[in-house]
């Protein structure tokens, strides 16, 4: 058998199945695109998951890629064996709704035994145990015997995750031989030792579950399939491990040369070998995708490998920076694959040194404390390092907690990751609570801050949308940046733009910014100190790297939008000036593509004629279709052409001015219409006062204005239509329907007051006498306050003199009304003290004047209990 190497080995996979009609695809980038379950790429059909379920079209039904990934859950286990990596290339060949397991099982074994010339004697099988169909290819087919075809369980030949499309696998084993077995009678399939390797896995996606344990078959069935690439080679070239395959092996050698260890000379060495063997294929592979270093998701993944890297390097003897050297050697080594590798090397050796820097910046000062930390344990006896000092490690000198944990377990220590975590979460407690962070001059400390501030940005967007151009700044949210990358948030700065940051009260402009590797959806655009601006937003697509290409692109109807509306504020101010005086000085203003509102000096509301008459004189303006002229001049040449100026703004010795016509000049740095009549219609929507001496117009502009007539339209018909007339007869027929529910009302009050006399019945017989004062008191049920009053005030004329008492229940609620004639007040009477005397005992309260008074309460219970109270209170006041 040959011994491939590993470049020529993906070259054969990828020519066999593209010469099996399979699509070959490069491949995608470690960065998963709109897939938030992954924090990196870590299988060959982790990127094609959106082919799978549906949500994408696949290029072709037949795929092949050779697909790099990343795995980091055992992290803290590479090395100690030369078993697993984190870094790997995974070959697979896949289906969507095409072939099956006929196809896939004899292709699979076609490549093996005729491509790359494993014997067919040393090759074995498994299926899933109830896959008879699999099995049945396999020996009647292929021609393999029963008892080289092992038939296993759920756990190990049956893919699933949760709920959805799931299926059998069958994986394919070859036998490397006795040297690399346990020497075990019974020693096969199956068996943990290096023997017998799997060397590729078949996935049937054959089945739907419905998360409770029931299967159907799915109509369209996919085959998904993944072979080590790495491991492979270590079969083909008869090796130990994937660290000794001509690739990997030549990086190995190269950090054997640089520390002047030798590999299998010492388990110590043989581990931090691995370690930096390994670490340095990924670090290279990540950076080139546009994954940064930082302190979170997979930049902090990312700083993790390279710290960890850099570490044992240290623990090896190696001196200085050696990261940037390593990643060459990956880079030559893997170009035959990934191209990309080549031309993004000198901003991979850039990251790795800035990194390692970091790094060994704080690295001796953070060994010295922690050895001192190690010291004292050995002194006190104790066997774990306390959380806090740990968090100390990790808030002053930069030391992770897997670092702390992995130097102090090589010396038989332990951590208290749960006082670390609290300790970590008290600190962004306090941090949450701690006032905003500020600068020298006092302004909140932001990324911006620590760019340089040489760099400028010039503004080219006065004439163009569209424009091409270099970045020279990248920022996270929280740091500066060598790159973006998929899905990440962040500010893109330039050397030239036509974007318009938010600046004199217009709202930047929003669009996107496109380079041949990525798109970046701008949602902001800031003025930045020093005369920079920044693209805020998200990158959409690929990555982004400082010095790229990009074409700069704004959006063409929000950029149109604010200009019609910024135009307009300047027709607004001057038809304010004619119609409430030159009193008006603009107090602010902001423009953005949905709307416009203008704050004005004024001191009184404006009436709805001023309103009318200043909307109809910008209408009139925008009409005339007025030439707009920009020119920059001295501020004694601006001032000299009646230009207006924002009261209290500081200007420079040049200025820009916006002329509309003879009608309106202004100093002006906003972009605007041609002419006003492209602002096509200009709709007031509120005047209201802002401060004292300040009102505040808010207003549309064309597209605006229609829809703002086509929802009143929409209000008008549906009104119209629920009355059952037409928006032309709607003012007739709400007057017709007031007219008759005017008349209801009357009619309805009338038959209110007629019910509460006939509830109430003849009471004049209930009258009392109080020391000469006459008292009736009465009960009637289910009448409210209204009509309680009404009630009150005929039986107060029918009674002549006197007090009056009411009260009713109305579904659970009493109402409590007391009434006073002129001669029972002179006497004494007083209606409000007389209700506050009762209205507890109903569950309520009130008050009100000497002549009447009412309460209201909760307890019908007490009615008649403050009905005889009346009286008493009424004593007691005469």
């Amino acid at each position: 058998m040959k011994q491939y190497g590993v470049n020529e080995l993906r070259r054969m996979f990828l020519q066999f199945f593209e010469g099996k009609g399979h699509l070959v695809m490069k491949s995608f980038s470690l960065v998963p695109h709109n897939d938030n379950s992954l924090l990196l790429i870590n299988s060959g059909m982790a990127p094609l998951k959106p082919y799978f379920t549906g949500q994408e079209i696949p290029p072709r039904r037949r795929v092949a890629t050779c697909q790099k990934c990343i795995r980091t859950g055992d992290i803290d286990n590479i090395g100690k064996t030369a078993r697993h990596g984190t870094f790997f290339e995974m070959l697979g060949n896949f289906s969507f709704g095409d072939y099956f397991k006929k196809e896939a099982i004899a292709w699979s074994w076609e490549f093996l035994t005729q491509v790359v010339g494993l014997e067919p004697d040393r090759l074995y099988a498994s299926v899933y145990v109830e896959d008879d169909e699999a099995f049945e290819i396999w020996n009647k087919e292929i021609g393999i015997a029963p008892e080289r075809i092992f038939r296993f369980g759920k756990e190990d030949n049956f893919w699933e995750h949760g709920a959805g499309p799931c299926g059998p696998c069958s994986e394919i084993y070859y036998d490397r031989g006795e040297k690399y077995g346990c020497g075990k009678p019974g020693c096969t399939v199956g068996c943990e030792c290096d023997r017998y390797i799997e060397v590729w896995n078949n996935v049937f996606t054959q089945f739907d579950n419905d998360g409770k344990g029931s299967y159907t078959e799915l109509e369209q069935k996919n085959i998904d399939t993944g072979m080590g690439l790495e491991r492979l080679a270590a079969v083909v070239q008869d090796v130990d491990s994937i660290f000794d395959v001509d690739t990997i092996r030549a990086l190995r050698s190269r950090v054997c040369e640089l520390s002047g260890r030798e590999y299998r000379q010492k388990y110590e060495w043989d581990v931090s070998i691995r370690i930096v063997t390994d670490h340095i294929r990924s670090a290279t592979f990540m950076i080139s995708d546009g994954i940064m270093p930082s302190n979170e998701g997979r930049g902090y993944v990312l700083r993790r490998i390279i710290r960890r890297a850099a570490r044992h390097g240290r623990l090896l003897g190696i001196e200085g920076r050696f990261l940037a050297g390593l990643s060459d050697t990956v880079i030559r080594g893997s170009r035959d694959g990934y191209p990309e590798l080549e031309e993004k090397k000198d901003f991979i050796f850039n990251v790795l040194t800035e990194e390692e820097g970091k790094f060994g910046r704080t690295i001796d000062q953070g060994l010295t404390i922690l050895a001192e930390l190690e010291a004292a344990m050995e002194k006190e006896g104790r066997k774990e390092l306390s959380g806090r000092d740990a968090f100390k490690l990790y808030d002053t000198y930069g030391f992770p907690i897997d670092l702390t944990r992995e130097i102090l377990e090589e010396k038989g220590f332990s951590v208290d990751e749960r006082g670390f975590a609290e300790a970590m979460e008290e600190q962004k407690v306090k941090a949450r609570s701690a006032r905003k962070v500020s600068n020298y001059i006092g302004a909140d400390a932001t990324v911006y801050d620590a760019i340089d501030p040489a760099l400028t940005t010039e503004f080219v967007g006065y004439d163009r949308l569209v424009h091409s151009s270099r970045i020279t700044v990248l920022t996270t949210e929280t740091e500066i940046a060598g790159a973006l990358t998929d899905g990440e948030n962040g500010t893109i700065i330039v050397e030239e733009t036509p974007f318009y940051a938010t600046m004199g009260g217009q709202k930047g402009d929003v669009g996107s910014i496109s380079s041949k590797d990525g798109e970046f959806r701008v949602l902001d655009t800031v003025k930045l100190a020093g005369g920079k601006t920044g693209h805020i937003g998200r990158v959409a697509r690929g990555m982004f790297r400082t010095g790229d290409a990009v074409t700069l692109t704004v959006d063409t109807e929000n950029r149109s939008d604010t200009c019609r509306n910024h135009s307009a504020t300047h027709l607004l101010q001057k038809a304010l000036r004619t119609v409430l005086g030159t009193h008006v000085e603009q107090a602010g203003s902001y423009v953005d593509g949905e709307r416009l509102r203008f704050d004005f000096s004024h001191f009184s509301a404006m009436t709805a004629e001023e309103v009318a008459a200043v909307e109809k004189l910008v209408n009139e303006k925008i009409a005339e279709s007025l030439r707009v002229e920009t020119a920059v001049m001295s501020i004694d040449e601006a001032k000299k052409c009646g230009a207006m100026a924002l009261f209290g703004e500081k200007y420079g010795e040049e200025v820009r001015v916006v002329r509309m016509g003879d009608f309106s000049t202004e100093l002006c740095g906003g972009t605007h219409v041609a002419n006003t009549g492209m602002i096509s219609a200009f709709k007031i929507l509120s005047e209201s006062g802002v401060a004292a001496g300040v009102r505040r117009i808010e207003a549309l502009t064309g597209n605006g204005v229609f829809q703002y007539y086509r929802e009143l339209e929409d209000t008008l018909e549906k009104a119209a239509k629920a009355v059952k007339t037409t928006p032309a007869g709607l003012a007739a027929r709400l007057e017709q329907l007031m007219a008759e529910l005017k008349s209801l009302q009357s009619e309805n009050e009338s038959l209110k007051s007629r019910a509460a006399r006939e509830a109430l019945g003849d009471v004049m017989d209930q009258v009392k006498e109080i020391k000469g004062v006459r008292l009736l008191a009465a009960k009637v049920s289910g009448v409210d306050m209204n009509g309680l009053r009404d009630l009150g005030d005929q039986l107060k004329a029918r009674l002549g003199e006197g007090v009056v008492v009411l009260v009713s229940d109305v579904e659970g609620r009493v109402n409590l009304v007391a009434m006073a004639t002129e001669e029972a007040m002179q006497k004494g009477a007083h209606a409000g003290n007389l209700i506050k005397g009762i209205a507890a005992l109903i569950g309520g309260g009130g008050g009100g004047r000497p002549n009447m008074a009412q309460a209201g309460g909760r307890n019908p219970a007490g009615m008649d209990e403050a009905l005889d109270e009346a009286a008493k209170v009424l004593e007691s006041q005469l």
